[in-house]
């Protein structure tokens, strides 16, 4: 199956599904001499794995990694990086009952049409259990990126807004909250509302923003290698995504060009930032910011008309255990995805900086 290699000089090709014996993947393209902080990428897949709290599944998987190549004396090779991350807590038969229904807004429908065959145990390869590889892929992109910090937290579920920019918060305490919400009143908020889905059977979405320091000036790449369009590419590829907006995003489009452009001042920088630190694809120095909006999960409680394989009529039946908003977990995941691109960039960067 194509598509599952992310990158262009530093790259990630994950393989598995969510009920097999485990899932891993390959790190090609990191270089040699980086000391790894094994300690550093097992915290991150602590913070996407189930069961952390009451408002996630409650799927039990310890998620600990094994390093397979690529590695020795705690120091990168230059060769590629093999891991894996069993699964230990599939429960398959939970699933006997969608063999022959497509769920709604699920990918059993589209994989059954593409492949002609899919794995229906927990959504197969479709399922989100594949982006704890990319947790641990970016766990190690972020080692590589010196003085460059990501954090990602939760600012929307539902209906229900966090009303602070991340220039009004602590974004030390976001893993404070099981929510992921550094604001500890809309946290509350947060969790109540999600709480109450789960009790009703239904399910939330919401957004979660990211801001990134310390990028120097000169990432990315004119044309069709922009920064800010490989990042939107990254965060469109997790599961659940539906859209991406950085810097000034959507507003932008009620402004002015007047009120909207950055003007650049004496000494460095910019009085506004609407444009989010990217400028022509490329970087400028400034705090990189943006959102990334996620549907409520389709595994819903209840039961819901579909079809079959047949084409009749069919209840698909809510079974398993599932998330009933996948937001604070997918914190880790947009952050490992931000840091891959960043790597990414940061190689391109050199080697351009190298041949010119």
């Amino acid at each position: 199956m194509a598509g599952n290699t992310f990158g262009k000089n530093f790259k990630l090709t994950t393989f598995g599904e969510s009920h097999g014996t485990a899932i891993g993947g390959i790190i090609d393209g990191c270089p040699a001499g980086l000391e790894l902080d094994m300690q550093a990428v097992q915290y991150q897949l602590d913070r996407r794995k189930p069961g952390q709290s009451r408002i996630t599944t409650q799927r039990k998987e310890a998620d600990q990694v094994e390093f397979l190549s690529g590695i020795f004396e705690s120091k990168t090779l230059g060769t590629p990086i093999g891991f894996i991350i069993p699964n230990q807590d599939a429960k398959s038969k939970d699933y006997s009952h969608i063999k022959d229904v497509y769920r709604p807004s699920h990918a059993d429908f589209t994989y059954q049409e593409k492949y002609g065959h899919r794995d229906y145990r927990g959504g197969g390869r479709s399922s989100a259990r594949e982006t704890a590889c990319r947790v641990v892929a970016g766990s190690v992109a972020r080692q590589l990126l010196n003085n460059v910090s990501i954090s990602a937290y939760v600012s929307q579920v539902g209906t229900i807004e966090l009303d602070k920019t991340y220039h009004q918060l602590d974004l030390s305490k976001t893993d404070g909250s099981i929510v992921r919400c550094p604001d500890p009143e809309t946290a509350e908020r947060f969790i109540e509302a999600i709480e109450k889905v789960r009790k009703e059977g239904d399910t939330l979405g919401g957004v979660i923003s990211c801001v990134i320091k310390g990028v120097p000036p000169g990432w990315g790449e004119p044309v069709f290698d922009k920064l800010h369009a490989d990042l939107a590419k990254a965060m469109l590829s997790i599961n659940a995504v539906k859209g991406f907006e950085y810097g000034s995003g959507f507003a932008g489009a009620r402004m002015k060009g007047s009120e909207h452009n950055d003007p650049f001042r004496v000494g460095g920088g910019t009085s506004s930032n609407h444009s989010g630190g990217i400028q022509g694809g490329i970087s400028n120095g400034e705090d990189i910011y943006f959102r990334v909006a996620f549907k409520p999960v389709a595994t819903l409680m209840q039961d819901q008309e579909t079809v079959n394989a047949q084409g009749k009529m069919a209840i698909a039946k809510g079974k398993g255990r599932h998330d009933p908003c996948v937001l604070p977990r997918a914190i880790p995941i947009v952050e490992a995805m931000a840091a891959l691109v960043l790597a990414d960039h940061w190689l391109t960067s050199s080697i351009n900086k190298l041949n010119s």
